[in-house]
């Protein structure tokens, strides 16, 4: 796994991997589904004003060797003292069970402590996004909380995980 800046070239490939049920289920009610023909435009024209203005960190996520084709995408933002939640990701699930988004928060979570300094991150999850709460449990997050929100896939209940930079730098190899 390579992860790379983000970058308009990327827009046909989420547009070909995001809208799959799978990706989408389980991420915040706010994305629209059925996702539109433009909807990887207008979301990517979103992210990079984001990121020039320094608000939010955007990787692509591509396969090492590869042909430096986006698979999937990991963000970061700064905890903005309400909604705990501050990086999201989602990977096409044909690549899904390899380690990928393992390795791809490690990287991230590495920039967010090490690079930015940052003390913690608030992570969450749908309670059946087992795959995502395991990238949780890896990295050492505790569960700190479950609340209802809303979905693309309907309401159910979130989890709250919460990571500090010394427990993280604390399970790591010296």
């Amino acid at each position: 796994m390579i992860l790379r800046p983000l970058e308009a070239r990327d827009t046909e490939a989420v547009q070909r991997i995001f809208p799959q049920w799978e990706v989408v289920r389980w991420l915040h009610a706010g994305v629209p589904w059925p996702y539109p023909a433009d909807g990887a435009a207008t979301n990517m024209a979103q992210c990079l004003a984001q990121r020039a203005r320094g608000e939010k960190f955007y990787w692509a996520i591509t396969l090492k060797g590869g042909d430096d084709t986006l698979v999937g995408r990991i963000d970061l933002w700064p905890f903005d003292g309400v909604v705990r939640d501050t990086r999201g990701f989602w990977l096409d699930p044909a690549l899904w069970g390899q380690g990928l988004m393992t390795e791809a928060a490690e990287a991230v979570t590495a920039y967010a402590f090490e690079t930015l300094g940052w003390p913690e991150l608030y992570l969450t999850n749908a309670v059946e996004n087992l795959g995502s709460g395991r990238v949780k449990e890896k990295q050492g997050a505790e569960l700190i909380a479950v609340e209802p929100r809303d979905y693309v896939g309907g309401n159910g209940p979130s989890q709250i995980w919460r990571l500090t930079r010394a427990a993280w730098l604390a399970r790591r190899p010296a």
